[in-house]
């Protein structure tokens, strides 16, 4: 079990984490035609929006109330105002999805409060959802903003069913973690869809974050799931949460709708998989499918394979928890010393990382700890690079932002075959460090100071 200490330091040097408002509207950006919106400053959004836009490489929708000094102090019910009826009169949108920042929760702002008023108001506002979720930026993190925006989701916008209702045995919810890719949801559809089943992510990036050109432009989000859909998601009869930060949307959908739920910490690794797919073939009453016996067979040959890169390295990773919990044991699994483990976070997950102590700190955390413990394998987002330049190893890519590789919304690790790339990735990885700086010479093949005189000669 892993000691989780954090950091004491007096302020953060150089940022690991994301902030909450920026998972939240992440969260947002999921459902088809959302219009995410910050309760804050013009800054604030721009600084979030350009993240976004960086890491997908995406037009990525996504407004301000734009807070000035002035109703910071006096109160930005006018700017909430102002803001919901600009986006329902130019944007059209299905939803807006409204996040606080610490600008506005600091002021101690009722937005519930706001969106009452407004509604009475504005009478063409009744059917519009306005669904708003507190994530001050000044504690939490990334994960944290994610999910409480989907807690808030089922709340509002699932309907509640009638007890003894029938549901349908093939309809499946799907709650997945922020650090799942479009990439790795679209395997999981193809999963599910291979038993049989109607999967219902919520939210759905991989409808609207998935690269994918529409066809004309359209100001919200140009894909996800539907308001209706998630209306009727308590028809389902299954909910599949996956990562830990999920354990409350989950259980909220159960309060609301009786729909039962089953959590998965990870998806990535066998065993994990081989759960996942065990469950699959109970629900659905169907036998597994033949390519995934294959995909196992598959994962496990190159388990066997990278192992003798992969095991015995010391590794040193620094992600949101439940992306640091599935990266570090799907790499214990096969060898590897997690010596440094970095986190944004508390998590139920952390004490269970494989390592003696968790760091809730950020990466000049990291990279001090990577020098101490002489890792030679650095994991984290794209703005680790310059530690890893610094500490002469190589470095993984992963998490969020990832802004200097093209791809990024593609990334796969849920799965057998995600999985198997994943380890394919990390290995390749550490062949070309020791290919570019390890390549023995005749002068390495040797001693130089040994006395071949003196080498003893045997009898034949």
């Amino acid at each position: 079990m892993a000691i989780v200490s954090t950091s004491e330091k007096s302020c953060t040097v150089n940022p690991l984490k994301m902030s909450q408002p920026i998972g939240g509207s992440f969260a947002f950006m999921g459902l088809r035609g959302a219009m995410p919106l910050l309760h804050s400053s013009q800054g604030c959004t721009s600084f979030g929006l350009t993240l976004f836009v960086r890491h997908f490489r995406e037009a990525v929708p996504m407004q301000t109330t734009a807070m000035s000094e002035v109703e910071a102090v006096f109160g930005g019910q006018e700017n909430v105002e102002q803001a919901i009826l600009n986006i329902y009169n130019g944007a059209k949108p299905e939803l807006i999805g409204i996040n606080s920042t610490g600008l506005t929760e600091i002021k101690g702002e009722d937005v519930e409060q706001f969106i009452y008023l407004i509604r009475q108001k504005h009478p063409q506002l009744e059917r519009l959802p306005l669904v708003y979720v507190s994530t001050p930026d000044f504690k939490g993190a990334f994960q944290d903003g994610w999910d409480k925006t989907v807690a808030r989701m089922v709340e509002v916008l699932v309907h509640p069913v009638e007890t003894g209702r029938a549901r349908d045995p093939t309809r499946i919810n799907v709650l997945p973690g922020c650090h799942l890719t479009p990439g790795d949801l679209n395997e999981l559809r193809t999963i599910l869809e291979d038993f049989g089943l109607k999967p219902s992510f919520l939210p759905d990036l991989a409808g609207s974050l998935d690269g994918h050109i529409p066809d004309e432009f359209t100001p919200t989000t140009i894909g996800g799931i539907g308001v209706d859909e998630i209306a009727t998601m308590g028809q389902a009869a299954w909910t599949i949460a996956i990562g830990a930060q999920m354990q409350r949307a989950a259980e909220a959908m159960y309060a609301k709708t009786g729909v039962r739920f089953r959590l998965f910490d990870r998806l990535c690794g066998l065993v994990p998989n081989d759960e996942f797919i065990a469950f699959l073939s109970k629900i659905s009453e169907r036998p597994v499918p033949l390519k995934y016996r294959r995909q196992r067979g598959q994962l496990a040959d190159a388990m066997l394979d990278a192992h003798f890169y992969i095991g015995g390295r010391k590794l040193a990773i620094g992600a949101e928890p439940d992306l640091l919990f599935d990266l570090s044991s799907m790499l214990y699994d096969m060898g590897a010393n997690i010596a440094v483990a970095v986190t944004t976070t508390a998590s139920p997950v952390l004490q269970r990382i494989r390592t003696e102590e968790v760091l809730i700190g950020d990466l000049e955390d990291l990279e001090e700890l990577a020098k101490t413990h002489g890792c030679d394998l650095l994991i984290t987002h794209s703005h680790g690079r310059q530690a890893a330049s610094r500490l002469k190893i190589p470095f993984f890519r992963a998490g969020f932002p990832m802004f200097d590789r093209l791809g990024a919304g593609h990334q796969l690790s849920v799965g057998y075959r995600g999985t198997r790339d994943l380890i394919f990735g990390l290995a390749n990885l550490v062949i070309a460090d020791r290919e570019a700086n390890h390549q023995p010479t005749p002068d390495t093949w040797r001693s130089v100071d040994r006395d071949f005189k003196t080498v003893p000669s045997y009898p034949q």
